[in-house]
Formats: structure tokens, sequence, C-alpha cells
């Protein structure tokens, strides 16, 4: 599929992020607003990923039988509903349901609009597979050796979502209506990402018969004709479980998770020691991370495009995680000059590890189980959202600026392990993966 042919699957990847971005900029102060307080505040954040955890595996999984494009429209009319719910939250009373006043929790309100918010929500998570199905889409229309480029495409217009977000939020924000028109306009956004799907993105496989991977616990399935794409006449699917019988795959979900773990503990504590031990403005605080997401776009643009020239995506992912782990180094002794050095650290570290993770597992996932594999990794990023977003405020409380060196330890964790991708990737190219024997399996 030719470049320009993608253009939809990035706009539509850009419009989940830019409507996250919106509300991410005064969530923190609707949530308080409403009687909830910082505990209030990490649990709605939790929300998302666990009801995503749930909902990613089985989306993605239904992507490889009924279609990406059809499994793409299911999860961003979710998210366009969700979003409805959040606006219809802003105009119900402030009811007090319940109150609570704890030594070890706090106090807070739990009010009706918040309860709808959380309704929202888990909403949005329960229908959030439209990462991974993207993900998966990509992989199905893109040769190899052209993955790590455009999941680089695909990574910058994510961050262009989150540099416009913030900067949308404040204009929106300031006007008579307040809080109400930034979700409208997410709204909006979410209703024009579900046009796209259905005016512009076509389906992404064409029919094939193909050859599927042996598996520890499925039996093996030869030579299935798809009589329409996706709509597979399968004896029998792959399960959940059955993914970790996938040759190299489990192991690639393991990085995934450390890091999300990391980057999670990293999102929750710097805000509180930006707020708290650097007393920035949420104005700072927003160009600070803006600045690093407009960075990390022109890494995984031109920067990223000339190395994966060079170099295979395993010294990609080595060298990327040891400069992100030298980032979260530089966060401790609370100089301004090392934070803001910080910052090229964590555009090029991730801006070149991130792409090249992804692009080694559509690898290792092949081309008949890619919305499985996707799903799948989807929920180790959930279940590590949501371990990190509670972790990162209990470390920053306990440590302080400290907690950023069990970051930066779960990342230098992903570096040492990332040398196995040496030779599983050679391994890979020597034999390829929808032949490879089970004996093999993780």
């Amino acid at each position: 599929m030719p470049e320009r042919a993608l253009l939809p699957l990035y706009a539509i990847t850009f419009i989940g992020t830019l409507g996250y971005g919106i509300i991410l900029t005064f969530l923190v102060y609707l949530v308080t607003g409403y009687g909830g307080n910082a505990l209030i505040y990490g649990v709605l954040g939790a929300t998302y990923p666990a009801f995503q955890l749930v909902g990613a595996p089985i989306l993605g999984r239904w992507s490889d039988s009924f279609g990406r494009r059809k499994i793409l429209l299911l999860s961003q009319i979710g998210t366009m509903i969700a979003w409805l719910v959040f606006l219809v939250a802003l105009f119900l009373p402030a009811i007090p349901l319940v109150s609570i006043d704890s030594p070890l929790l706090g106090v807070f309100t739990l009010t009706l609009p918040l309860v709808v918010i959380f309704l929202g929500r888990a909403l949005d998570g329960a229908t959030g597979g439209n990462v991974s199905v993207a993900n998966a889409y990509l992989a199905d229309v893109t040769p190899e050796a052209l993955r790590n480029k455009r999941y680089g495409r695909m990574s910058i217009a994510s961050n262009m979502g989150y540099i416009l977000g913030p900067a949308l939020a404040g204009v929106l924000g300031g006007t008579a209506y307040g809080t109400v028109l930034p979700v409208l306009a997410a709204f909006l956004i979410s209703v024009a990402g579900t046009l796209i799907i259905v005016a512009l993105l076509p389906e992404s496989r064409p029919c094939t018969i193909e050859e599927y991977r042996e598996l520890t616990s499925v039996r093996k399935v030869l030579g299935q004709e798809h009589v329409e794409c996706y709509l597979l006449d399968r004896t029998e699917e792959i399960s959940f479980r059955g993914i970790f019988g996938l040759r190299f795959v489990p192991f690639m979900l393991m990085l995934y998770f450390l890091i999300f773990l990391a980057f999670n503990i990293y999102y929750t504590a710097f805000p509180a020691y930006a707020a708290v031990g650097l007393a920035w403005t949420p104005g700072e605080l927003g160009i600070y991370l803006s600045a690093i997401s407009a960075m990390m776009a022109f890494v995984q643009g031109p920067v990223l495009s000339a190395l994966s020239d060079r170099y295979a995506e395993y010294a990609l992912i080595i060298a990327g995680s040891l400069v992100l782990g030298l980032q979260f180094l530089l966060l401790v002794p609370g100089s301004l000059l090392l934070i803001y050095a910080a910052t090229l650290f964590f555009a090029f570290g991730n801006g070149v590890m991130w792409p090249s993770v992804l692009s080694l597992l559509s690898k290792f996932a092949g081309t008949a189980f890619q919305g499985t594999v996707q799903g799948a990794a989807m929920s180790a990023a959930s279940l590590a959202s949501i371990v990190g977003l509670i972790a990162g405020g209990f470390l920053y409380t306990l440590l302080g600026p400290g907690s950023f060196l069990i970051a930066g330890a779960i990342v230098f964790a992903v570096f040492v392990l990332s040398f196995r991708l040496v030779g599983a990737q050679k391994e890979r190219e020597r034999v390829p993966a929808a032949a490879a024997p089970a004996s093999q399996g993780e």
C-alpha cells in the first residue's frame, strides 16, 4: 500500500491522542472541582487501562476474524459515545453520593458527575482497541522492510495529538464556556474519526492462502483459505493464552510491559515533582511536555528514517533504551539545566526505541494472528499503566525525585534484556515466522 493511502490511518491515530490531549490538561482540576482528590484522580486515570485490559485482546482477536476496519469503527464509535457521556456529566448537578474522611484515603466526596465521568472513561477503555488494531492494520499493509519507518510516522501522528491537544484545550477552556467547550471539541473530533473510517479507510488485507504457525497450546492450522478477507473458515482460532506459544512473542510482551511500567511511573511522578518540587505552573509543565513531544516527532521522522536504513530494530531498541534510561538519572539532582537536557535524551531514546519495538513485535506476530498479538500487547500495556499510575504517586510520596531511579532501573532492565533480540531477530530472518516450529516456542 502506498504511503498516501495510510493517511486515514495516521489521521485516526492523531485524532485519538488529540481528544485525550485536550482533556488531560484540565482533568485534575475537573476532578477536584467535583469533590475528588489526588486518589480519585489516580483511580480515574487507571480506569481507562483497567477496562482496556479486558477489551483490547477481545477486539484484537475479532479484528483477525472480522476485519481491522470493522473493529476500528466499533472502537471509534465507543470512544465517540464515551465522550458524549463525559459531556453529559458536565451538565449534571453535583449531588454528593459518598463522603470519605480517612487518614489513608484522604478527604473526598464522590458526586454524581464524577460517577458519570468514571462510566465514560470505562466505556472508552472497554472499546479502546483502536491502537492495537491500528498497529495490526499497519503491519498488514506494510512490507517488513518499511515497518520501522511507518511505525515511526504513526508515532509522529500520536505525538502531534499530545502537542496540539493541550494548546487547543488552553484556547477553548479560556472562554466563558469553561470545560464544556474542550469536551465538546473532543466529542466532535471523535465524530470526525468515525467518518474517516467509514469514508476513507479500506479493509487492510487481501484474500490469501496462508500457512499458520504451529503453537504449543493450539492445534496446527495449515492452508486455511480466506473465502472473504478475514471471514476465515478456521476450525480453531488462537486463544489469548495460545499466543504465548508463538516464538519470541512472550518476550516482546514482557518488554512491552516493562516499558509502559517505567513510563507511567514517570507520567505520575514528574507532574507532582514539577508542581511541588520545582513549583512550576501548569503552563510551564505543558510547555515542557509539549517540547518533548515535538522533539520526539522530529526524531521519529527524518532521524529514525535514516537510522532504520542502516540499523536493525534490535540495535535501535538497545541504543534507545540506554539513552532513555539516562534521561531518568538526569532528573534526580533537580538542576533545571539537567532537567531540560533530559528532554533530548527522552526524545531520542524513546523516539528510536518505541517504533522499533512495534515493528519487531509485528514481525514476530506474523500475518495470521497480528490482531490477537497486538491486543495482547495492549493488555500488557494496560496492566503496566494501572500498576505504574498507582505506583508513581506512591513512590514519589516516599522517595521524591528518587522515584525516577526506579523508573530508570526498569528501563535499564529493558536495555539488558534487549540484547536477546540480537539472536532472536537474526533467527527470525533465517526462519520465517509462519514456519517456526512449535518446539521453539517460549
